[in-house]
């Protein structure tokens, strides 16, 4: 009967680890490194999803929100702010145009669904009483009274006299409220929480200071 073979496995130049082992090792590495690749991009796709489950980026166009917003400044959006609350006056919001859902504007909102609001001699008043707006530049220019419907929003551009919002083509649809602005964040040398908090009343009696 032959001896059986027993010559040693062959090994790698300058090593004691026998061939057949390197291979191993080495695939194993290469499934590893497939896997925490795989890994990643899963972190970074449910990352991703989550981001835009409840925010949204905003890029803001046009002098309507001036001067709290400014043309090109990119604002992050809340989308989960009304699902889990109200909306509030003085919240800006970020909304389906009513006469074309395919655009988004942006805006300040300051009448609720039943409230009556009027403007007058550049005062702004909701159920009568009066608003201080400190973040306005001037006043508007225009008069008027509206009455919000159940299920609707009236809003109004900080730039009253250069804005086309809801003195002009009428209420928003809560359906169509994508959120709630909460910050600007680019360009990063204008990054900038955004005060929502409602617009003082002013005490009875006294006129509300706008510069």
């Amino acid at each position: 009967m032959d001896n059986p073979d027993t010559t040693p496995p062959a090994e790698l130049p300058g090593s004691s680890i026998p061939l057949q082992s390197a291979s191993a090792s080495l695939g194993q590495r290469s499934v590893r490194l497939v896997l925490d690749v795989l890994e990643t991009l899963l972190m970074a796709l449910i990352l991703f999803v989550l981001i835009n489950v409840v925010s949204a980026r905003i890029r803001v166009d046009g002098p309507s929100m001036e001067p709290t917003l400014v043309s090109g400044e990119l604002v992050m959006v809340n989308k989960l702010a009304y699902r889990f609350g109200t909306p509030e006056i003085g919240d800006i919001v970020v909304f389906y145009f009513p006469r074309d859902p395919a655009q988004e504007y942006i805006k300040r909102l300051i009448g609720l669904p039943g409230d009556q609001v009027s403007i007058d001699a550049g005062i702004v008043s909701v159920n009568g009483v009066p608003l201080n707006e400190p973040y306005l530049a001037y006043q508007p220019k225009y008069t008027g009274t509206w009455v919000v419907p159940d299920g609707q929003v009236f809003v109004l551009g900080d730039n009253r006299n250069n804005s086309s919002d809801s003195h002009s083509w009428g209420t928003v649809p809560l359906e169509y409220i994508v959120g709630k602005a909460l910050l600007v964040y680019w360009p990063p040398q204008f990054w900038k929480m955004l005060d929502t908090a409602a617009p003082a009343l002013a005490a009875p009696g006294k006129e509300p200071a706008i510069r």
